[in-house]
This record gives C-alpha cells, structure tokens and sequence, in this order.
C-alpha cells in the first residue's frame, strides 16, 4: 500500500500568524481592562483614607464604605467610620508598618478573579501571550516542557473553589453594607431612613457581583454537576439550570462586576474627599 508522506506544520515565532482579522484587539482589551483595574486596586488599598462617608460626624449623609475596604478590622489610627468591627488599629501593630483595612479583605476577591476558569484563559493571553490566539505564534518560553497547570506555581489556580466560598461570604457582607446606605445618623444622634445616589451603587454592586460569583464554573459542578441524575431532584435540578444561565453569561457578568466594584470606590473615593457630592433621592 502506497502512503503519501505528510510534513508536520512548521513552529511559527512568537505571533506569527497567517490570520487576517484583528484577533489581537481581545487580548489587548483584557490587558488595558484587567491591568489598569489591578493598578487601581492597589493603588486604592494602600491610601487607607477616603473610603467611607457618613457617620456621626456627617449628620444627614447617607453610610457609604468602598466595598475594597469591606469589611473593616480595624480603622487606622485618628481615623473612625463607624463600620470596624475590632475599633482602632491595636497598640501591638508597630507604628512603623504601614496598614491599611484594604490589605487585610483584597487579596481573598482577588484570588477568586486570578483563580477563575475565564480569566486565567483571558489573562493568559493577555499578559504573556501562551498561547497569543487561535493559530497565533506563542513565545519561545513555552518551548517543549509546558507543565500546565500541574505544576508550581500554577498549581495553585486549584485553590478556586476555596476561593468561591469565602467570595460567597463577600457577597453577603456587601449586601449588608447596601442596606446599611439606606441609613443616615440625625444630628440627635437617631438614624434616619433615606436613598442617595450612593445608596443604589451600592446595592446594585453584589447584585452584579453576585451574578458573577453564583455562575462560577465550579458551584455549577457543586450542585449538579458531579450527578448523574438531575431529575431526581427537583431543587437540584432547579438550581443546576439557574446557575447553568449564569454560567453561560460569566464573561459578561466578570467584565461588568469588575468595573462596577472599581467604580463603585471611586464613587465613595470622590465622595468622601469632597470632590463629589452624595445626592439624595429620598
């Protein structure tokens, strides 16, 4: 029998392609997107001031806390906003060690964004171009010992869905600092009822987060995934199909939570510094 030889495809170079659309504009918007929000973040999390409005001291103005500094253990030292749980910063921290409550809540979100099954694909590409795009040269690096994800450090992405429990209890938290923005202090010292601008940010901040958490891959397989027979339970089966049409969106939910929890500090940033002013509706 006659076999006609067939040659391999040749390595392309890092993003060599013979592709003719403009693949390259994805990674490029998840780079500028992902990366100037990491920036941000950390940017944010250092200042430890301007996270919070209302209180005591602001008679008449709706509570406000930037959900990167929720919740809060401690307030730093001259500063009280009315949501730490422990007070002020404790004598034992050295004065010398720079703290701010935003260190101690950010990296537990932030493992559950760089764990996730969307964005290690996105920010693969974006940030290090393994592999650039479909059909697309990869970098030299990856050569012919690519470990995967079974090996230190990306072995760690495993951690996810520990990740998703505790981003489970962040929703929670945040939708109790929501309700709380429905709440002013008087001049007396009561609380009063009333709805800002700030007040539906805020609330609207882990309905979107939320969207994005509940429709992760991995509580998708936690409650119907790993069974043969979703039928047999019809809350199970219920609940599969409600995660199941998150999880078909989690794209749209990631980029749209991501920048809606940035915006959202922004807000009470500017707030908080004056620049902005919190308007009431009711």
């Amino acid at each position: 029998m006659t076999q006609t030889p067939y040659s391999l495809p040749q390595r392309r170079s890092f993003l060599e392609t013979k592709r003719t659309d403009r693949w390259w504009i994805a990674p490029l918007l998840v780079l500028a997107g992902f990366g100037g929000f990491i920036v941000y973040s950390t940017w944010a999390a250092f200042q430890a001031n301007n996270y919070f409005i209302g209180g005591a001291a602001q008679p008449g103005v709706q509570h406000l806390l930037s959900p990167f500094y929720s919740p809060v253990f401690w307030d730093p030292r001259g500063i009280t906003s009315g949501h730490a749980w422990f007070g002020e910063l404790p004598n034992w921290w050295p004065g010398w060690l720079l703290f701010s409550p935003a260190l101690l809540i950010l990296p537990f979100p932030g493992g559950f964004r760089f764990t996730c099954y969307y964005y290690r694909g996105a920010y693969y590409k974006a940030f290090w171009g393994d592999p650039a795009s479909c059909t697309v040269g990869e970098p030299a690096f990856r050569g012919l010992d690519y470990r995967g994800e079974q090996k230190f450090p990306l072995i760690l992405q495993n951690l996810h869905r520990y990740f998703l429990y505790i981003a489970i209890v962040f929703i929670g938290l945040l939708a109790w600092d929501g309700y709380q923005s429905f709440w002013h202090s008087n001049a007396d010292g009561t609380k009063g009822f009333g709805i800002s601008v700030g007040t539906i940010v805020l609330v609207l901040n882990p309905i979107f987060l939320g969207a994005y958490t509940f429709g992760c891959h991995c509580l998708r397989h936690l409650v119907g995934g790993k069974h043969d027979c979703l039928s047999c339970s019809k809350s199970r089966e219920a609940t599969y199909k409600r995660v199941s049409w998150l999880n078909a969106r989690h794209m749209l939910f990631a980029w749209i939570s991501l920048f809606f929890v940035g915006f959202t500090d922004v807000y009470v940033r500017l707030c908080a510094s004056g620049t902005w002013t919190d308007w009431r509706i009711l």
